[in-house]
């Protein structure tokens, strides 16, 4: 199938939330919770894919005629893109019917591993999401990344013992889905954490900790000290607060602040290979993408995810051959108009 065959077949099989648009962008699931957008009106979802589009990239095809290598070193390990599913979870209360989480992780996981990338997966309040997720990635060797939520520290503590038996390459915390209401409710307390809570959850991971939910200097600071190897900056898909910056706004300040002494990962709205291209001139090691590629599982499965990230691949070389770029390392913020 093509990439436009898989996003036609996938329509049939989301809803009723989400609508497999053709290109994803906010603005038809803006605020419906349960579902992909967001729990106030959806402006942060809409402004962090607007944002990366109003970049503009400098076309400079005068240089050495040599392949492009689109591969980088994250963790000790090689991927063939700088690119990451993002974490989702609840996939039927969400998206629809037609998978379960370990149905639809066990096709990310393998699907991305097989592609030479891999996932980070989701977490939520029925413990069969987790589960299915460390299920997956303990099946396919620890190729992924699985995604704890900032519960209270005693939960927290039995979800990263649980993390640490499917034996992944790292594992991550979405410190932004501590605006969740149903974070919020919870007995005892869930939610923010503070640099001593997050520095002993790094201890009982014991292998790289990433923070997600970073969208300020100081934060990513706070991160740093806190024993977090990575960050991954991001508003949570825009879901959790209205009248957020975008992560593309915000993104090389950090960048600058602490991109020396840590790997920066950013999430929200990246959809092509050239806004991957633009992630990574403004600073970022690796980019996340997450509603994508629930649309290509649920519109071909494991041939749908080789499909887009074959797209991902072709738009990336394109980009980074009409930019003058030969590796990862050669895409710097001069190949971005303005800066």
């Amino acid at each position: 199938m093509t990439y436009g065959e898989i996003i036609e077949k996938a329509r049939g099989n989301v809803g009723p939330y989400c609508k497999a648009c053709p290109v994803c962008n906010g603005l038809a699931c803006k605020n419906t919770v349960p579902g992909p957008g967001a729990k106030g009106t959806g402006t942060g979802f809409i402004r962090n894919y607007a944002k990366w589009q109003e970049l503009c990239v400098n076309m400079d095809t005068i240089c050495e005629n040599s392949p492009v290598d689109t591969g980088c070193d994250i963790f000790g390990r090689h991927f063939d893109l700088p690119v990451f599913a993002a974490p989702v979870g609840a996939m039927k209360l969400h998206y629809g019917e037609k998978y379960t989480d370990l149905e639809y992780n066990d096709i990310l996981v393998s699907a991305c591993a097989d592609c030479g990338i891999a996932a980070f997966t989701g977490d939520g309040t029925d413990p069969t999401v987790m589960e299915g997720a460390l299920a997956a990635i303990a099946k396919f060797g620890g190729a992924g990344v699985p995604t704890v939520k900032p519960w209270n520290m005693e939960l927290v503590r039995e979800k990263i013992a649980a993390a640490c038996e499917a034996n992944p390459f790292a594992i991550a915390m979405d410190i932004d889905a501590a605006g969740l209401p149903f974070l919020r409710n919870m007995q005892p307390p869930a939610g923010r954490k503070t640099v001593e809570q997050l520095r002993r959850i790094a201890e009982w991971a014991g292998r790289p900790f990433i923070l997600k939910g970073i969208m300020t200097v100081d934060a990513a600071k706070k991160a740093r000290d806190a024993g977090a190897e990575a960050i991954v900056v991001s508003n949570h898909g825009g879901r959790v607060l209205d009248c957020c910056p975008s992560t593309a706004e915000v993104l090389p300040a950090i960048a600058d602040a602490v991109g020396g002494s840590m790997k920066i990962l950013v999430d929200g709205g990246i959809r092509s290979g050239m806004d991957v291209f633009k992630a990574l001139a403004l600073g970022a090691d690796a980019v996340l993408i997450g509603r994508p590629f629930v649309t290509v599982v649920y519109g071909g499965g494991a041939e749908g995810v080789r499909a887009y990230v074959e797209k991902l691949r072709a738009e990336l070389s394109d980009t980074m051959e009409m930019c003058s770029a030969h590796s990862l390392a050669d895409i710097d913020r001069s190949m971005i108009y303005g800066f």
